[in-house]
């Protein structure tokens, strides 16, 4: 190892003493009782650590690891990080069975990760109902201390959905976080440069992971947040109900932004309580349920008009032009997007309007009005290379790949399409790019390249699936039909458009559905 290596490892241990020693400063009483609990227990016996950020739980096995106390004690860390897990008492014995046990040392082990089964929605996980149900095994074939490490919301949810494996606890330790590591969190969440739309979505369920911990920390389960913590806390849940719209998950983000509503209403934070009130009205605009989405941007509307708030105007007048434009009702969404663009010209705010010329691009292609909604494309495109915003040229690049290709101009269609395609890559954005995939396609098919039609089709398919997006793949199996109609398979044909004909018809999407009717009815029997 050179010299620079070895620095870098004195360093980085000095650091990690340091973290450790702050940590069990902070939790003394806690560790103290935790390490007496692992020195008298035996056999099968049942604890709970409650510890709400990770490197946190770092910090405390490293520190059991050293402790003078703990000598005669080997512990051995079990990660559990599947999403589905469901037997976990199979696992154990499993992984007992890999175990070297050390001489003359007693065998503890702690179970990290588990919370990620748990789950944070819903009831009854799997893997708590089967907790209750082989409970009575465990003395059998897990003869060993167990601690479980878990965050707030998932030591609840065991004590709820597992109550009688609950019961037999013989400790519960609940471990503080230190200052420091609440600071990286909000560093890391609500005081991040780039907005958890445009991260990969490994890098968003991170973010998502930090804050649920950091609600943990102002509103602890079961606890009304003190009114000290009431703006960080509405913060808080205002970002999950964020997050859990881009991950397209509607009914999940209205949980958190119904509680941020209700927080809104007790301090006069009018900017924060538009900014909410739209959210939601955007969770239901992505379940096609337009009626209540509208009701809500009228509402942060007649706030913003009422508080002056010209930035809470453009905003909520963005999102009723977007209500209106998936309604169909194309003039009055040019209506609403003209609006916000005068005022956004009235301020100088360049940079914003460039989204707006982009929707109004939108509102003047479904009017067939290409050479208007090319130049409003262009508009945007330009606004955005100039401030080097790279990933909102994506989409910009995708409509003006649909221009041409209304036009017929197939190649310029494709090479926008892959300029959009690379950025959305590059951004690891894997939903946008199902509409990319699915708009490739239809340029495949119009040039009779029927077996790259259907690849693109299909892997369009794929990602809404991923993502839950029933209504959009009502499309692409709308195409889907059509290529093997083409193909003069008219057997698949009949199954693609009737699978698309009724999602339209569960979305109540009448428009759609017509055309999808006449498709059927113009198959040969």
């Amino acid at each position: 190892m050179s010299s620079s290596n070895k620095l870098s490892n004195q360093h980085n241990n000095s650091e990690l003493k340091a973290e450790i020693g702050k940590f069990f400063a902070y939790n003394q009483d806690e560790f103290a009782e935790l390490v007496t609990f692992v020195d008298f227990a035996e056999k099968f016996t049942l604890g709970f650590i409650e510890i709400n950020f990770s490197p946190d739980i770092d910090l405390l096995i490293a520190g059991l690891e050293q402790n003078t106390q703990c000598e005669e004690i080997q512990f051995v860390v079990l990660d559990f990080p599947e999403n589905n897990l469901r037997f976990l008492r199979d696992e154990l014995v499993q992984q007992l069975a890999k175990i070297t046990k050390e001489t003359n040392k007693k065998l503890v082990l702690l179970i990290r990760n588990l919370e990620k089964s748990i789950g944070v929605f819903g009831d009854y996980p799997p893997v708590l109902q089967d907790l209750n149900f082989v409970r009575d095994s465990y003395r059998q074939t897990v003869p060993h201390p167990l601690l479980f490490i878990l965050p707030d919301y998932a030591i609840s949810r065991l004590a709820k959905f597992a109550p009688d494996f609950w019961a037999w606890k013989s400790g519960l330790f609940r471990f503080k976080t230190t200052e420091s590591t609440r600071d990286r969190a909000i560093a890391n969440t609500l005081n991040a440069d780039t907005n958890i739309e445009r991260l990969p979505t490994p890098e968003q369920q991170e973010r998502i992971d930090l804050l649920h911990s950091l609600l943990m920390e102002y509103n602890p389960t079961g606890e009304i947040p003190s009114p000290e913590h009431l703006r960080n806390c509405c913060n808080i849940l205002n970002e999950l109900g964020k997050a859990y719209l881009s991950q397209r998950k509607p009914i999940q983000a209205r949980e958190y932004l119904e509680k941020a509503c209700e927080i809104t209403k007790k301090f006069p934070d009018y900017s924060l309580q538009i900014e909410v009130i739209n959210q939601l009205g955007e969770s239901y605009q992505q379940q096609r349920q337009f009626k209540s989405a509208n009701s809500y941007h009228q509402q942060a509307l007649d706030i913003a008009k009422k508080q002056k708030n010209r930035r809470g105007i453009t905003n909520s007048l963005h999102y009723l032009g977007n209500v209106s434009l998936n309604m169909r009702q194309f003039h009055q969404a040019r209506d609403y997007y003209q609006q916000a663009l005068e005022i956004y010209i009235e301020f100088g705010d360049r940079y914003a309007s460039a989204s707006t010329y982009h929707y109004l691009g939108m509102v003047a292609q479904e009017l067939r009005q290409y050479d208007q909604a090319r130049n409003y494309y262009q508009q945007a495109l330009e606004i955005y290379i100039e401030f080097g915003d790279r990933y909102a040229s994506a989409r910009t690049y995708n409509n003006l790949g649909m221009v041409a290709q209304d036009l017929h101009q197939y190649d310029q269609a494709r090479d926008y399409y892959q300029q959009a395609l690379e950025i959305k890559i590059e951004f690891g954005d894997r939903y946008s790019s199902a509409s990319t995939y699915h708009q490739l396609g239809r340029v495949a098919q119009e040039l009779r390249q029927y077996d790259q039609a259907r690849d693109y089709y299909q892997q369009a398919l794929e990602i809404y699936i991923e993502f839950g997006d029933r209504y959009s793949s009502a499309r692409t199996y709308a195409v889907l039909g059509l290529l093997a109609q083409a193909q003069e398979n008219y057997v698949e044909a009949r199954a693609n458009l009737q699978t698309a004909l009724e999602i339209y018809v569960e979305y109540q999407d009448e428009y759609m559905a017509t055309v999808t009717r006449e498709n059927l009815e113009g198959l040969p029997e």
